[in-house]
């Protein structure tokens, strides 16, 4: 039912963190949205590992507040909802089609961490 998962990291300035993981820690950009213009999320790939860093203004600098949350693909996003749920896990937003294609939702981890539950579109 669930086969990845990559940190996204939340940022007030996208285009610092870019400088940091792509121009000194030699990242290689795979994905931005929206792809042209100001991006909203860049998707990354340092060696075999994936993650991706997501424009946040209200993001805090610091060690306040939550600013990585874990996404994990599923193979049917409602379905892994519903079984989520019915362990008794917390949704804080229900699955929604997103403007680029997945449909994700959002549930908390037993410590309160967000947990993105997401279905890639078919092809």
């Amino acid at each position: 039912m669930f086969n990845e998962l990559f940190p996204i990291l939340s940022t007030p300035d996208l285009d610092r963190s870019l400088a940091f993981y792509q121009g000194l820690l030699d990242a290689e950009v795979e994905y931005q949205f929206p792809p042209d213009g100001p991006a909203g999320y860049v998707g990354l790939k340092l060696g075999s590992s994936a993650f991706g860093l997501g424009l946040d203004p209200a993001a805090k600098e610091g060690p306040d507040g939550q600013r990585c949350w874990l996404w994990v693909y599923a193979d049917d996003c409602d379905a892994a909802v519903d079984r989520l749920k019915t362990a008794s896990v917390p949704v804080i937003e229900q699955p929604e089609d997103q403007p680029w294609g997945e449909r994700v939702a959002r549930v908390l981890d037993p410590d309160g961490n967000v947990v993105i539950i997401g279905a890639k579109p078919a092809s």
